[in-house]
């Protein structure tokens, strides 16, 4: 008898929750972002459907979902921001809101530091370092 076992590690999107949890996530997320009075100008012009739709996909993506992100690269999308002024603060409380809607979600804290870990890989894109 073979005693040997095949196990699949499940993907932090599958462990979060998979997409359910992802557009909640988003929605969250956005409602702190857009609360903040040091972020949200940077918001003023955006056409908030479409950016939740890309933010679905780009952290599905991001979480290890099976599918493809098509949509533009971290410093391409941010370089306007940059431009308007985007800075680590910025950075940093976007993050906060971040993990702070992670934590609404119940999140174990082991995922949130992944999320965390994922977010904060992204810096240097974002903010055009």
């Amino acid at each position: 008898m073979d005693n040997t076992t095949t196990t699949t590690e499940l993907s932090l999107f599958e462990k979060i929750g998979g997409m359910d949890a992802v557009l909640a996530a988003v929605d969250i997320f956005y409602a702190k972002v857009l609360a903040d009075e040091t972020i949200k100008d940077f918001f003023d012009t955006t056409d908030m459907v479409a950016q939740k739709r890309k933010q679905t996909a780009f952290l599905a993506y991001a979480f290890g979902a099976p599918l493809q992100y098509t949509g533009k690269n971290m410093r391409d999308a941010h370089a306007p921001l940059v431009e308007k002024g985007l800075n680590e603060s910025h950075f940093i409380a976007v993050a906060t809101h971040l993990k702070d809607t992670m934590e609404e979600l119940n999140v174990p804290a082991e995922l949130i530091a992944e999320v965390m870990k994922i977010a904060g890989g992204t810096k240097n894109d974002v903010l055009g370092l």
